[in-house]
């Protein structure tokens, strides 16, 4: 990576819930969904639980300290055989530290967390114009072409 100082990929636990929401900021202003990030988070005994649970993966990259790039991972226990599928849900990198390695080297630090916990793959999606993301994406897997349907619970 490139940079005057070191990334740093931290996985996130119940103790770090001020970096998960400085990871929650990084995300926000980089899909430009603030408001979704930002606006109404969930409070500390329930960000406590979810960093401290068993289903979920978060991942900061720090620059001096400060979290510039995060990965929300979350483990699929299979039903079919004892393993997991793990699904990126959201992966982004601050603008101004982009093109430096920095979501590969996210992705790169979830493989070990997902096989510790009986993983198999690791899978996410990515919108078509949304072209640097495709070629990560690409540059590290299989693409399957899938449609993906939103179904209202109500």
């Amino acid at each position: 990576m490139q940079g005057s100082e070191r990334v740093v990929i931290r996985h996130l636990g119940p103790a770090d819930i001020a970096l998960f929401r400085e990871m929650l900021a990084v995300l926000g202003r980089a899909f430009a969904e603030e408001a979704t990030y930002t606006g109404a988070q969930p409070g500390d005994d329930y960000l406590r639980r979810l960093l401290g649970g068993d289903s979920f993966i978060a991942l900061a990259a720090l620059r001096g300290g400060t979290v510039v790039g995060g990965l929300a991972a979350y483990e699929l226990v299979k039903f079919e055989q004892e393993r997991s599928e793990f699904y990126i849900y959201d992966l982004a990198v601050a603008e101004e530290h982009r093109r430096r390695g920095i979501a590969t080297a996210l992705i790169q630090a979830l493989k070990p967390l997902a096989a510790a916990r009986g993983g198999y793959v690791i899978f996410v999606q990515a919108d078509p114009p949304d072209s640097p993301a495709v070629a990560l994406y690409d540059s590290l897997g299989t693409r399957e072409a899938v449609l993906h349907f939103d179904i209202p619970v109500g």
